[in-house]
């Protein structure tokens, strides 16, 4: 039991003397040392192994036991010594808390002496001040005393001699006292509770009121309304009285200048009288005629009574204007029914000079809200590609050359009296659209007339596919149409302008452009949806002649430019008209009748080419292929269709020389329709020898090379020709090419047949494969077995795929279905 308690107690020994890795790490950097006892694993079965490893070394075992047992005593010794030794620190550390708290004592004893003194020395020092501070208030209380009874003074004695003045009329000393009493009255504004200060205001007050009537008074006997005439010249009366109305009420000064105004405008409202015949358009120089004297007469006889910041040569000018523009508008109505364009134009042109010469002399500063507002230059753009606004006669010549597609910096104005008179026959200006709507008709009709009597162009391709000379006729029409009507309105007129030129747009489109395209034998009524979007097998049609296909690629052309400008006119239009109607100026649909024009003329072209190469294909269609022994040069319509190549093709590139796009997509066009009918009759020749099909593959590969010359056919610059173009040439001649190859290919063993088909046709079509074997000319039975293989031998379609057809070589090309369904769309859209 004894030996039990006792490891029990030693088990509960080494869990509390059980120390962490990091804190016995910490033990032994600091205390080194090589002494087993001192390891954290120390073992003492190990240690004793070491002292006694053997028996005869047991002998010394009491020696041992007495070593260990000194070592005890020495550790005993030395933490009895350590633990002695920190109970009187602990004694030590209270005893030095109290030092301290006993110097913190004394410190504060200290600081409050200090503080107790400076307390006595601030109240010493307030004591020896306080008599100065008494002294300094007293010195400015005294100085402010006596600046105020020097202003009192001056303001009492200002308001009596202003009073004397006043009645005196001396204008000139009242105009320098009044502001100098209006001065000093300022500095008694906290003052007027004293009745004597009340009283002196009230007096100055009375003496403005006084002055004011009085200066009117002197200004209405002056200047009466009725009756007498005016004085010859200026009173230095008057002029003195205007200096003192600048100090007054300003209602003072608005009434002085109203009366003038008005008395001085009072001869031009009975001279130019509703019923008077100068008062109508047509003399409507008369009347800038006589205000330009009156401001002559103003500047000789009053020039100097007014002071200059009153402006009132400016003032007399800008209520001749409001009260013109009043009289002008009234008698129009009166005589709506009398106003010819002519009279219109010429009296907004010499309204518009009597603006501009405003704008020289005057600033236009007294211009307010109510009447007019100031011109202001527009927010600078951020847009840095924009650039300076041409000059007017370049800015057309640019129009008519087609390059006005640049954004252009917005104008700043720079006449603020521009509309102050003119804008009074703005509700007049349909009487120049309706002209403007006769005249553009009549400048249609002589288009056609013109075109008529001109007949078709030379054929000359170094001329060929120039522009009709009447397109840009039409379009520096609309550019002085355009600029005039922005002078005169940039408002609704030019709403009303711009539905004329849509109008007209439309018109030139139809009548001169699509009305003069040449019409082919099998659409001899116009051209239709039929004749240009339907080509009929074996259709004959009528080759054109040099110079109808001359006069295509001009109207090509034409139409071409009309596009092009008719949206630089929207650009121009939009920054004509205000902001706020911008949105109503939209020319798409004169731009879509364009673009119209441009794809009836490409596909009379393509139809040109296509059915001159049809006798051709026919030809090859019907000859006997399984008689032909051997293999020679081209056929004879593989040479008849490269000559209507090289007849057609270098007169169309040199007259389409400036849109080169479009000639791309005629040669585009041509490939889309002249491939698909040329499968469809290599399928028409049936049946086929070998040698026959090796004739037919030379042919087709020589019908190859020369599409994909056709671009550069027959010119001395070779360009390659475009990646879009090449692309549909190389698929479709490689599909009649395979087609042949499969035909060449025996048709035993027939799985090998079929594979070899469906390999190099990738075609899934039956109807494709039936006409594979008939070009083979095998017989019926051998085609029933050879379907019958093909359909189990077909590839398995891909999810989604079921029910979707594949495409036959009868089938138009996906580029041929997008653009005939856009033409039908156009067409409709059109006939519409």
């Amino acid at each position: 039991m004894m030996e039990e308690e006792e490891l029990e107690f030693v088990e509960e020994l080494e869990a509390v003397l059980q120390l962490t890795p990091e804190v016995q790490l910490a033990i032994e950097q600091v205390f080194p040392s090589q002494d087993p006892l001192d390891r954290a694993d120390f073992n003492a079965v190990e240690y004793i192994n070491t002292l006694f490893p053997t028996e005869q070394s047991l002998a010394n075992i009491d020696e041992v036991v007495n070593k260990i047992r000194l070592k005890i005593r020495r550790l005993d010794d030395n933490i009895r010594t350590v633990v002695r030794g920190q109970t009187n620190v602990g004694q030590d550390g209270r005893q030095a808390l109290e030092e301290a708290q006993k110097a913190i004592q004394q410190l504060f004893g200290k600081i409050k002496d200090i503080k107790d003194k400076a307390e006595k020395s601030e109240q010493m020092v307030k004591e020896i001040t306080r008599d100065i501070k008494q002294l300094d208030h007293a010195k400015r209380h005294l100085t402010t005393s006596i600046t105020t009874l020097n202003h009192l003074h001056m303001l009492a004695g200002g308001v009596d001699s202003l009073e004397a003045m006043t009645r005196r009329r001396q204008y000139g000393e009242v105009a320098n006292l009044l502001q100098g009493v209006m001065n000093v009255l300022e500095h008694f504004h906290k003052y007027m509770g004293i009745p004597q200060i009340r009283q002196l205001s009230e007096r100055v007050k009375a003496a403005q009121t006084e002055l004011g009537q009085q200066i009117l008074a002197d200004f209405e006997e002056a200047f009466p309304s009725q009756g007498t005439k005016r004085p010859g010249g200026p009173s230095n009366v008057l002029r003195d009285a205007c200096l003192v109305a600048n100090i007054l009420d300003p209602r003072i000064k608005q009434e002085i200048i109203k009366k003038f105004i008005k008395q001085h405008l009072s001869e031009y409202l009975v001279l130019f009288q509703e019923n008077q015949d100068v008062a109508w358009l047509d003399k409507i120089d008369r009347r800038y005629a006589w205000i330009k004297r009156q401001l002559v007469d103003y500047e000789e006889k009053y020039g100097r009574m007014f002071p200059r910041e009153w402006y009132m040569t400016e003032r007399i000018a800008v209520e001749f204007c409001h009260v013109t523009k009043t009289e002008l508008a009234k008698i129009m109505r009166t005589r709506a029914k009398e106003i010819e364009v002519k009279l219109l134009l010429f009296a907004i042109q010499r309204t518009t000079n009597f603006e501009g010469f405003l704008a020289k002399r005057f600033s236009g500063c007294t211009l307010t809200d109510g009447t007019l507002k100031k011109l202001e230059s527009p927010p600078p753009s951020t847009n840095p590609f924009l650039e300076d606004e041409p000059a007017p006669e370049m800015e057309e010549l640019a129009m008519e050359k087609g390059d006005l597609d640049q954004p252009k910096k917005p104008k700043v104005p720079d006449n603020p009296f521009h509309g102050i008179v003119s804008k009074c026959f703005e509700p007049h200006l349909y009487v120049y659209i309706e002209s403007q709507d006769k005249n553009l008709g009549e400048l249609i009709d002589r288009f056609v007339a013109d075109f008529k009597a001109q007949g078709l162009p030379k054929p000359n391709t170094d001329e060929g596919g120039a522009l009709l000379p009447s397109c840009a006729d039409l379009f520096v029409y609309y550019k002085k149409c355009m600029v005039q009507c922005s002078q005169l309105s940039t408002g609704e007129p030019m709403i009303a302008l711009t539905t004329i030129f849509q109008k007209y747009l439309r018109e030139y489109a139809w009548k001169i452009l699509s009305g003069n395209l040449p019409k082919t034998t099998s659409s001899s009524g116009g051209l239709t949806i039929s004749s240009l979007l339907k080509e009929k097998e074996g259709s004959e049609v009528a080759k054109f002649t040099l110079e109808e296909l001359c006069l295509i690629c001009s109207i090509l052309s034409t139409a071409e430019y009309c596009l092009a400008t008719t949206q630089q006119l929207e650009e121009k239009l939009k920054e004509k008209v205000d902001v706020s109607l911008t949105e109503r100026i939209n020319l798409t649909g004169e731009m879509d009748t364009f673009s119209t024009v441009i794809s009836s003329s490409i596909q009379l072209l393509v139809q040109d080419l296509d059915g001159a190469c049809d006798p051709a294909l026919t030809a090859m269609s019907k000859m006997q292929w399984q008689n032909v022994e051997h293999v020679g040069d081209q056929s004879p319509y593989v040479t008849s269709v490269i000559l209507h190549i090289k007849q057609n093709v270098p007169i169309i590139r040199d007259n389409l020389a400036s849109t080169r796009k479009y000639f791309t997509q005629f040669c585009i066009k041509f490939a889309n329709s002249f491939i698909p009918k040329f499968i469809t009759h290599l399928f028409k020749c049936k049946p086929i020898s070998m040698v026959g099909a090796e004739q037919l593959l030379l042919d087709t590969h020589s019908l190859k090379m020369v599409l994909l010359d056709l671009p550069s056919i027959g010119s001395q610059v070779v360009r390659k020709a475009p990646a879009s173009y090449t692309k549909i040439v190389v698929k479709g001649m490689t599909r009649a090419e395979m087609i042949l190859k499969v035909v060449m290919a025996p048709h035993e063993p027939p799985v090998v047949f079929v594979d070899n088909y469906i390999k190099l046709l990738t075609d899934c079509n039956t109807e494709t494969f039936q006409k594979i074997l008939d070009m083979k000319g095998l017989k019926r039975s051998e085609q029933s077995s050879m379907l019958e293989l093909f359909r189990q031998r077909l590839p398995a379609p891909p999810a989604g795929a079921e029910g979707s057809s594949p495409l036959s070589l009868m089938a138009p090309t996906p580029e041929q279905e997008s653009s005939r369904i856009r033409k039908l769309e156009k067409l409709i859209k059109k006939r519409l």
